[in-house]
């Protein structure tokens, strides 16, 4: 091992708890099925008294980390936040790496969307907010695009706190093949499979899907559906955006998650569904940075919001669609709703 990686790792050594191979692999019961969680992440409680998530970015013995990926570990475990998932430890072990995360007791947010029991408006309210504003922070101050972003990224801690999981590390060392189809639907349509470049403005684009998938507890893509329901995003488009200007209570009713049994509000949900809907805009310059996402999102964290209907002015569209603009970074994201929608092919 050269000097570089030795000092690598040492600083790792500081930043989080150096855990030990044979500890992991006796509370994991060895990273069996019993502890398994999903994919290669394991539970287990650390001799701290800790509960942690174990993640296995390579088990391979025979080929090294290299330096950037070692920097990588070490940036991660810097990161503080109230909403982004917490390294708590890390083993580096000849070519074996495993992280050790905070874990969520209440799994993630695809977990509580698609199962029981059944989250209330309200809850959804603080978990978007939640979730945007840990994204806000990995775009805004940490400088990490996660290209990941989907409900199931999204864990969900004790009294709904929702925290971003699995960012900052590339994929390279994560040796599984991608078995399921948990991505369908949440990438951006710029996203190259090939190069797999990204930007801020495609987690946007993944974030504006979660929120369609909070306001209609649908899945992203589901192909058991009809071919055209399959589609969260272009379903959302025909169901609620074209229905403006007269989307009132009973299309919301028809629109919005038929478990919480009407129990919202109004003009909350027609705000989430103009947010979600700019941040799945075809052009990735017309769609809002998170920070504008949070501060629009924000008021509805009141507890006992009006109920009766609004629609707001800028959610009314225009009689025929306007041209497709570019927008600069200081233009306003919040008007013209239907400007830059084009339908998924």
């Amino acid at each position: 091992m050269d000097v570089v990686k030795k000092e690598l790792e040492e600083t790792l050594q500081l930043e989080s708890i150096a855990l030990h191979l044979d500890e992991l692999k006796e509370i994991t019961d060895n990273f069996g099925s019993k502890s398994h969680i999903s994919g290669r992440v394991y539970h287990g409680v650390l001799k701290s008294g800790q509960a942690a998530a174990i993640k296995i970015f390579s088990s391979s013995a025979q080929s090294e980390p290299d330096e950037d990926f070692l920097a990588q570990v070490s940036m991660i475990s810097r990161l503080k936040h109230d909403h982004i998932v917490e390294v708590i430890g890390n083993c580096i072990d000849g070519g074996q790496i495993l992280v050790a995360y905070e874990y969520a007791s209440n799994g993630s947010l695809w977990d509580m969307l698609h199962g029981n029991p059944v989250l209330s408006w309200d809850q959804r309210v603080e978990i978007a907010v939640g979730a945007a504003k840990g994204l806000e922070y990995l775009h805004k101050t940490a400088r990490i695009i996660h290209g990941d972003i989907k409900s199931s990224n999204i864990l969900i801690f004790d009294n709904h706190v929702a925290k971003i999981a699995d960012f900052g590390l590339r994929k390279k060392f994560l040796h599984m093949p991608n078995s399921n189809d948990s991505n369908l639907g949440y990438h951006a349509p710029e996203y190259d499979s090939l190069t797999g470049q990204l930007d801020s403005k495609s987690d946007v684009y993944s974030f504006g899907v979660v929120l369609f998938e909070l306001l209609t507890g649908r899945k992203p893509h589901d192909n058991t559906l009809e071919h055209s329901q399959q589609h969260l995003v272009t379903w959302s488009f025909i169901n609620i955006n074209m229905a403006r200007p007269k989307f009132n209570e009973d299309k919301a009713n028809e629109c919005v998650d038929i478990r919480l049994n009407g129990e919202y509000s109004f003009k909350a949900v027609t705000k989430m569904a103009e947010v979600a809907t700019l941040c799945v805009r075809y052009d990735p310059t017309s769609r809002p940075d998170m920070s504008s996402v949070v501060q629009e999102l924000l008021p509805f964290l009141n507890p006992h919001p009006p109920t009766h209907p609004v629609v707001p002015n800028s959610l009314v569209p225009p009689a025929s669609p306007p041209p497709f603009t570019h927008h600069s970074k200081e233009t306003s994201h919040w008007s013209s709703f239907m400007c830059c929608w084009r339908t998924p092919t």
